[in-house]
């Protein structure tokens, strides 16, 4: 926190200024200065519609938030408004009290929403994120409390005199406190920028565009992120050089223990720059068949048309074969079985057949359908019915029962017989017995 031109007052002192006419004075600046940044945000955040609705972005940002002061945007233009209202009114001479509350209360505030809302977009989905909104929150808060009172001066001129040797340098305490913050707010502008990127690169993409997208963007946040923890270690006084051993570490590490996890990461970046795999695509790995809902930079998400999903690191999709229904042409042939009765004209019913499941719904005019005989089987003729969809990921089941029901009331409509198994049985006749003869029935084993 930057406390250059800022002091700290005792009770007594904060006491006595209060009482001073100016602080009714510098009261009524500060709630104006907030006034100000509430309605500049309003403004900024949407206008009133027609309806009388207010027209706001259908997903929060960082700026504005679920609210008007729920975003960084509200704490920091306030913030700015009181440092010029402090400035204008120490230039006129005035006793200041208040604003020595404002400033550092104002500053912890735009820190808190500063940090929560960069970790709710990017990990929107963690769990953690509460807990590190509880943590920075009551860390900042009492931050201001210790300025406030004088308590947090005096317990970091403590804590700069504990200091050690760490190689040829000299480090105490407070500067480990102060390079800790440092970088984590080095980290928090890293998030925030590439989230924004992130977002920009992905709006509006679609098909190819999307993938090439997405390897920029994880590329983009990979690049700030090492770059943010680099000057990260430089803040809390590390010795960059001394990074050489544990490069060295590193790579021997990708060598052996992070072998494979280095082989995901770079077949992901070779998938998303190659497009041989697009989010969309319906594809079948080892078995699992589905459609790819996402590419990230370690594995791949595929989701089953049932729900299940499958995540697939991406050297597997770089070393094994994959089955892609819809890399160069997304249409997918499709058959299904009939059996009709021997004596059937099938120069008129094979076209009636293709007409007919040319009218279900999702199956292609363009390669149409087409009906072959298959086979003479046992009980009939065997026509297998091959027909074309251009959507395999809405599912098989639904579009091969259309087209069998079709066929079903076809040949109910034309009188033409599906053959069911019958079986002709021959009995042999016996030898004529003598008149008055009877048979005999033999003795059973085991019985007299």
């Amino acid at each position: 926190m930057n406390t250059a031109g800022l002091t700290t007052l005792t009770l007594t002192e904060f006491l006595d200024a209060l009482r001073h006419p100016s602080a009714l004075i510098e009261i009524a600046v500060a709630l104006g200065c907030l006034l100000l940044a509430w309605a500049v945000v309003r403004v900024l955040r949407g206008k009133p519609a027609a309806d009388g609705a207010m027209v706001t972005a259908t997903q929060p940002s960082i700026w504005f938030g679920r609210r008007i002061v729920d975003g960084v945007l509200f704490p920091t233009l306030a913030l700015a408004l009181a440092f010029a209202a402090r400035r204008i009114m120490l230039g006129l001479g005035m006793p200041l009290a208040v604003f020595k509350i404002v400033v550092p209360v104002l500053m912890s505030f735009a820190l808190i929403r500063l940090s929560v809302r960069v970790l709710s977009v990017a990990f929107p989905t963690s769990r953690l994120v509460r807990a590190a909104e509880r943590t920075i929150s009551w860390v900042a808060w009492l931050a201001v409390v210790g300025w406030i009172t004088g308590v947090l001066p005096q317990l970091l001129e403590e804590l700069d005199q504990i200091r050690w040797k760490l190689g040829g340098s000299e480090v105490s305490v407070r500067n480990l406190l102060d390079g800790l913050l440092s970088g984590g707010f080095v980290l928090v502008l890293t998030l925030w920028v590439s989230a924004a990127i992130e977002a920009r690169l992905l709006a509006g993409a679609i098909g190819e565009q999307l993938s090439l997208r997405k390897a920029a963007a994880n590329i983009v946040r990979s690049l700030l992120i090492f770059v943010g923890l680099l000057v990260a270690l430089s803040a809390v006084g590390i010795d960059l050089t001394a990074l050489s051993v544990l490069g060295g570490g590193l790579g021997v590490g990708l060598g052996f223990g992070l072998q494979k996890l280095a082989a995901n990461y770079v077949s992901g970046f070779v998938i998303l720059a190659e497009r041989s795999l697009r989010i969309g695509d319906m594809v079948k790995v080892d078995n699992f068949e589905g459609r790819i809902t996402d590419i990230a930079t370690r594995y791949t998400v595929i989701r089953a048309l049932n729900g299940r999903e499958a995540i697939v690191p991406n050297e597997l999709l770089i070393t094994q074969r994959v089955e892609n229904a819809s890399l160069a042409d997304s249409r997918v042939a499709m058959s299904t079985l009939v059996q009709v009765a021997y004596g059937t004209n099938l120069d008129m019913l094979m076209p009636q057949l293709e007409a007919e499941v040319r009218e279900v719904p999702r199956v292609l005019s363009d390669p149409g359908p087409a009906v072959q005989l298959s086979n003479f089987a046992a009980d009939g003729l065997e026509l297998t019915v091959v027909f074309w969809i251009a959507d395999p990921e809405n599912g098989a089941g639904g579009v091969r029962s259309a087209v069998n029901l079709q066929l079903w009331r076809t040949l109910e409509k034309l009188g033409v017989e599906i053959p069911f198994p019958q079986r002709v049985v021959h009995q042999a006749a016996s030898a004529a017995l003598p008149d008055g003869a009877m048979l005999q029935q033999l003795p059973q084993r085991g019985r007299p």
